[in-house]
């Protein structure tokens, strides 16, 4: 009679996810991820890398190796008037907005808790372009109030006009949650009316005054100096600044709100600064370079998947922006050389189709 085993047979060992791995320096703690890190130094040297050949392409055509020489400081004057003075600015403008929006789109997603959210569709951006066009055409009248208009100038009036708008959203989404299509719907209500203002006003000014809002308003990086650059990276050295200590909260807030309470996150003061911070991020952008879609949607989700994390990470995030402003430009300088497109019409081309491809699985998990 042969004996039968009654012992178990040993179940395989499933692969365990990687955990975070900490860096302690003194008494601060830093948590990070392989894959994370990974993903910021590859979307960081891309970013850097397609921002060369940015820097060389154009009527005078100068090689990437050219342009690194001229960049430590050799080269013939020649090669540094045309990269310094006329090209890097904009390429490092494409840089600081790529990573500022990046950034503001993953802090909206994550306060927010809705995949679907972002400065843009949320009615920032057409806010701040409100704010903007405002200070353009007005400002160029005569009178008491198109005098103080033209005295804040272009960066402030869109900041306000974000923060207005941003206000406008919260204010209609009040008791109704941030979760589902809703936010989305309020937002482009919110920015259909503030088109609707920008319309108004374009078809009020004059022939010059519109001339200089319609560039604006295209999203495009062409033209954009060094003034431009310093205003925008003293507001991310400021933002940054603030959003640091608060970063370490969005992984309590992911968890969710009642969550976050119990283990003490201040949510209303947490929250609010954290959607302050993203405003004015967006509403810089904006100022600088006008208004360019879908990177603040795009970006977060993209640095996500790639990094398997459960939210959207802030650094990650800001590489990948980087990497897919900076792109954009340079394929809209070259598709159609020599007409130049607006940097925001490719980021369109790219975010449209993910947005379609949001919504739909999102319908598709609501039906679960």
């Amino acid at each position: 009679m042969t004996a039968v085993s009654t012992r178990p047979k040993p179940v395989p060992a499933r692969a365990k996810p990687a955990r975070p791995k900490a860096l302690r320096i003194g008494r601060v703690s830093i948590r990070w991820r392989p894959r994370h890190l990974v993903v910021v130094l590859v979307a960081s040297a891309v970013a850097l890398a397609v921002a060369v050949v940015a820097a060389g392409t154009g009527d005078f055509t100068i090689a990437p190796g050219r342009v690194v020489e001229v960049l430590l400081g050799g080269g013939t004057r020649r090669e540094e008037l045309v990269i310094v003075t006329i090209r890097l600015p904009r390429v490092l403008i494409g840089l600081a907005v790529g990573i500022a929006l990046a950034v503001s789109g993953a802090i909206v997603q994550t306060t927010a808790r809705n995949s679907l959210a972002s400065p843009d569709l949320l009615g920032v951006t057409a806010g701040a372009s409100v704010g903007a066009v405002a200070v353009i055409i007005l400002g160029g009248n005569s009178g008491q109030v198109s005098g103080m208009l033209e005295a804040i100038g272009v960066p402030v009036g869109a900041l306000i006009g974000g923060l207005a708008a941003s206000t406008l959203v919260l204010l209609l989404m009040r008791g109704r949650g941030a979760s589902g299509l809703q936010p989305i719907l309020i937002g482009v209500g919110v920015s259909a009316l503030l088109g609707g203002l920008v319309s108004w006003m374009m078809v009020s000014a004059t022939i010059t005054d519109a001339a200089r809002a319609n560039v604006w308003l295209t999203g495009s990086l062409n033209g954009r100096s060094w003034n431009e650059l310093w205003a925008l990276l003293a507001v991310i050295v400021i933002s940054s600044a603030v959003l640091v200590p608060l970063s370490t909260r969005l992984g309590t807030i992911d968890l969710g709100n009642d969550v976050a309470r119990g283990l003490g996150v201040p949510m209303v003061l947490t929250q609010g600064s954290l959607l302050l911070v993203a405003v004015i991020l967006a509403s810089a952008t904006t100022a600088a370079a006008g208004p360019i879609g879908f990177v603040a949607l795009v970006c977060p989700h993209l640095a996500r998947l790639a990094s398997g994390a459960s939210r959207p990470p802030l650094v990650a995030s800001g590489a990948v922006g980087a990497l897919l402003v900076v792109g954009s430009d340079l394929v809209a300088r070259t598709v159609l050389a020599p007409i130049q497109l607006p940097a925001g019409a490719i980021t369109a081309l790219v975010g449209a189709p993910f947005l379609l491809w949001l919504l739909i699985r999102t319908r598709r998990e609501a039906r679960r």
